[in-house]
């Protein structure tokens, strides 16, 4: 398990090293551009790769369902415990609440966004596909496969971006009109269906190789985004702001579906696979959605940060409770 965590982090932690290096060196405005850039290009070169080596045969019932649970329970959670630190803090007010201030997110309309999205999404593609198959006995990737296909179409942009439209713009401006035309102009979404109806065409080698070296260049450039954005956080105060939803992201979130898997009596890869596809760390997403629609990219990064150290005090737990 260490050599695989050792294999997963090695990237992400060379990368954003780089990446906030670099940053000094580069326009302010650069870390935006490689986020809109990452929107409109990067991701869906790479779900268009995902999709056309997904055998769409296999477990297409189950794994779905529970992603699409998971991402309804996640919302759910993370939504109360929005509406909660609201209510606190502009009604309730209690004595206490002084005590913990500086654990508490930001409560302005872009950081509710960005709560709303780190508390929910995870980082499947990366991090998770890139962590399970040293973990499981079958070599069985299909319920992970699923898992980050379906999150990726249905969550990140389909939830996410609605999510994000909504809490990027004025409450004024977020009309039924807006958010349904930035789903319908979603590059992400067109290029999940670009992939899904051409599975059965064969490209020719050399469209084979640009289609599967997305990841030589969309991985590094994510890495190199949070870079950027983390050096310009103000240390642990900053990560302080994002324990909340860590909290719900990285130990709730999994334990309700480490219940929902062992009542369902799936199998112990299935269990395991399941159950750290909604544990991983939020996703990289979260900051290209906070670039793209204005959100708090602070609190996206720290969230990101914050629960990609809690991965490895988290992975030990859902081993042993899988068996």
């Amino acid at each position: 398990m260490i050599a695989s965590l050792v294999h997963a982090y090695t990237p992400l932690i060379f990368w954003t090293g780089v990446g906030a290096l670099l940053f000094r060196f580069l326009p302010l405005s650069f870390p935006r551009f490689l986020g809109r850039s990452l929107y409109w290009v990067g991701v869906p070169w790479q779900i268009f790769s995902l999709v056309r080596e997904t055998d769409f045969s296999t477990h297409v019932g189950i794994a779905p369902a529970v992603t699409i649970a998971t991402l309804g329970t996640g919302l759910t959670l993370a939504w109360i415990t929005l509406q909660l630190l609201i209510w606190l803090r502009t009604e309730a007010k209690p004595a206490w609440l002084g005590a913990i201030e500086s654990w508490l997110p930001p409560m302005d309309r872009a950081a509710q966004g960005t709560f709303v999205i780190a508390s929910t999404i995870g980082n499947t593609g990366f991090v998770g596909l890139g962590l399970i198959p040293a973990l499981i006995s079958t070599g069985d990737l299909s319920w992970a496969v699923f898992y980050s296909v379906t999150q990726n179409l249905i969550g990140t942009y389909g939830i996410g971006v609605l999510v994000a439209s909504h809490y990027g713009r004025a409450e004024a401006q977020s009309t039924i009109w807006t958010l349904l035309r930035d789903i319908l102009t979603v590059p992400t979404l067109w290029a999940f269906a670009a992939a899904y109806f051409t599975q059965s065409i064969a490209f020719p080698a050399w469209g084979e190789t640009i289609v599967h070296s997305s990841l030589v260049f969309v991985i590094p450039a994510s890495f190199l985004l949070m870079g950027m954005r983390l050096i310009q956080l103000n240390g642990i105060a900053s990560l302080k702001t994002a324990t909340i939803p860590v909290l719900l992201k990285a130990l709730i979130l999994p334990s309700l579906v480490a219940i929902a898997v062992a009542i369902l009596g799936l199998n112990y890869d299935a269990r395991l696979s399941l159950t750290i596809m909604a544990g991983v760390p939020s996703a990289f997403a979260s900051l290209i959605l906070a670039e793209e629609y204005n959100l708090d990219h602070d609190l996206a990064a720290s969230s990101i940060a914050l629960s990609t150290i809690a991965i490895l005090a988290t992975i030990p737990v859902w081993l042993l409770i899988s068996h």
